[in-house]
């Protein structure tokens, strides 16, 4: 009987690891935004054109319950489930809390995240609003850890 060498069983190592991230990536499915229902949340002024620069969902438990649903449908695909990345992309329990987390936060959420002509996070600010993402800061804020 004989043994596969080294070289053969990284190699074969390499085939299965390369084949299962590929497989993975297939499997965040349909990355069409979701639509999120926030009309259980107070408007805010200026509505989804002049959008606020702070969170004022911050500790509203009806936003933190809607922004759970919302990043489960559109953001855990790339985030990591709870928030907690895989390395995809940022683990945003870490994110900062209050105004410079804030505006770091909306800032990405609305335009998005490319360079090099590549697209790291697309924009979804147009496509799901200034109170979904508020939500979605909500109970990302509710997830915050320092450790």
């Amino acid at each position: 009987m004989t043994f596969p060498t080294g070289r053969a069983v990284l190699a074969a190592a390499a085939a299965i690891a390369s084949f299962s991230i590929a497989t993975n990536l297939h499997a965040h499915g349909d990355v069409t935004p979701q639509p999120v229902d926030t009309t259980a949340l107070p408007d805010i002024a200026g509505g989804n054109d002049a959008w606020t620069t702070e969170n004022p969902y911050t500790g509203n438990a009806k936003a933190i319950e809607i922004g759970q649903s919302a990043y489960g449908q559109n953001c855990a695909r790339c985030h990591g489930l709870e928030a907690i990345s895989g390395g995809i992309a940022p683990d945003l329990r870490y994110l900062e809390l209050g105004s410079s987390g804030d505006e770091w936060f909306v800032e990405r959420f609305r335009h998005g995240s490319s360079h090099d002509g590549k697209v790291y996070m697309p924009p979804f600010g147009d496509v799901l609003g200034q109170k979904a993402g508020w939500a979605i800061r909500a109970w990302l804020e509710s997830k915050h850890t320092d450790e």
